[in-house]
Order: structure tokens, then sequence, then C-alpha cells
């Protein structure tokens, strides 16, 4: 019973008719392929391996249809991409800012690498060294 009872709501939500433009093209068709530009840069948040371009999932009609009620509106795609960032969170874009969070994940790999390339060099010029000992 109590199973059923929270279903429910997610069945209620389910049911619920798309957004005007989750399906539905924008009739200028340079915001038609601005919209869809931006569109391919957002990550669906119930599918998480899809952007809101390709998901079938009610969560991505309904950002697909902010997207294009917004470029129709005349509004930024950045602004946009801005909104929906402060809106569900940095992971919902496939561009990552660098922010004073997220630096060190962009540094890490140039660190690696260069601790990586000073221990290379040591081993060679230690076994260039023993070499020239023998």
């Amino acid at each position: 019973m109590l199973a059923l009872a929270l279903a429910g709501p997610v069945a209620a939500q389910d049911s619920l008719p798309p957004a005007p433009y989750a399906y539905k093209q924008l009739d200028d068709p340079a915001k038609e392929k601005a919209a869809q530009d931006l569109m391919m840069t957002l990550r669906c948040l119930t599918c998480q391996s899809q952007s809101i371009a390709d998901s079938d999932a009610p969560m991505a009609g309904d950002m697909r249809n902010q997207v294009r009620q917004r470029i129709a509106a005349g509004e930024d795609p950045e602004a946009i991409r801005a909104w929906l960032i402060e809106r569900y969170g940095d992971w919902v874009s496939y561009q990552p800012q660098v922010t004073a969070m997220t630096w060190p994940l962009f540094a890490a790999p140039v660190v690696l690498l260069l601790l990586a390339a000073v221990i290379v060099r040591k081993r060679f010029t230690r076994a260039k060294a023993q070499g020239k000992k023998s």
C-alpha cells in the first residue's frame, strides 16, 4: 500500500503533457540553430549520459522548452547556460567553467605530467651517470 501511495505522484508527473517547445522547433532557423547548439552542450539530469537534445526524458523536454522559450525571447545562449547552471549546478553543462572550486581539477593533470617528467629525467640522468662509471 505504501509503495502504491508513493508511486502516485511519480506517475502523475510522467502523465503531464510535454511542454510546448519540448518537441516543436522554433520558426526562425537561426534561433533554432542557436537553441540546438546550446542544447547539445547541456546534460540531461535524468539520463546523465545524453544531452538534452538527444534525451526523451520528460525533464530534458522541459529543459528544451526553457531553452527555446528564452532563445525566442532574444536571450543570449550563455546567459541561458548561466541560468541553468545556477538552477541545476555545474554538472548540467558539458563545458565546465574554471572557478575557485574547480581549478584543482584542471591543474591536477598538468602537475602530474610535470612530476612524471621530473621523475623520468632523474632516472635517465642517474642511469647515464652509472653507465659512465662502469
